[in-house]
């Protein structure tokens, strides 16, 4: 390479130094920015997260600490008592509350906090349905049949978390109402579905039988 190649590569890096001092003397703000953008981010995050995780914490251990009492009355007084801002946490303390109460002899208040759980609709489906179907069951002393009925027919509907339970009780329902074969046909629809836990496959069985069916024949069927 000649001595005039080697200065004008010289001469030619230079600008380019100076280019990028300029570039960075006039722009420089915003990568400082976007880096302080970026830690403080990542820092609320963490933070957050462990507000959130300390939250659940105290949450659960005033759940804890209200278990303890041995009286009913007094279990559902100390749960009543406890704030719980998240959704969620706030619902497992009304399901608690709710046990308190209806062990307490109070199946209409315990009912009512169950019917507000089950109206949440930032709680995910699964838990809004146990607590209706939860409430059902609670008020069954109480609550009209049809009223009952329509209720289960919904929580029974197909791919409902809680569509056999319900399904169960609503043969339970036609038994009380003297209709055996509406009850034997519900009986063998949970017989021959899939997914059904092996506790209800023993109940619904029980019942088949107890009704003048035969769960091996319903079995053959499904």
């Amino acid at each position: 390479m000649s001595d005039t190649d080697s200065f004008i590569d010289e001469v030619t890096e230079e600008v380019r130094r100076d280019r990028l001092f300029l570039m960075l003397k006039r722009y420089g703000w915003i990568g400082a920015v976007a880096v302080l953008l970026i830690v403080g981010g990542a820092t609320w995050r963490e933070y957050s997260r462990a507000k959130a995780v300390s939250a659940a914490q105290d949450v659960g251990d005033q759940i804890s600490a209200a278990l303890t009492a041995n009286d009913a009355a007094d279990r559902a007084v100390a749960l009543a008592d406890i704030s719980a801002g998240e959704v969620g946490a706030k619902a497992v303390v009304d399901f608690a509350q709710a046990a308190a109460l209806a062990d307490a002899g109070e199946p209409e208040k315990a009912a009512s906090l169950l019917d507000a759980v089950a109206q949440q609709s930032e709680l995910p489906q699964v838990y809004r349905d146990i607590a209706a179907f939860k409430s059902v069951i609670l008020q069954a002393e109480t609550m009209p049949v049809e009223d009952r009925r329509l209720r289960l027919e919904t929580l029974a509907a197909a791919g409902g978390s809680l569509q056999f339970l319900a399904s169960e009780q609503l043969a339970l329902l036609d038994i009380e109402a003297g209709d055996t074969d509406a009850a034997l046909a519900r009986l063998k629809e949970i017989a021959a579905s899939a997914g059904v836990s092996r506790d209800l496959q023993e109940r619904v069985s029980q019942v088949i039988v107890a009704l003048g069916g035969s769960p091996e024949a319903e079995a053959q069927e499904g």
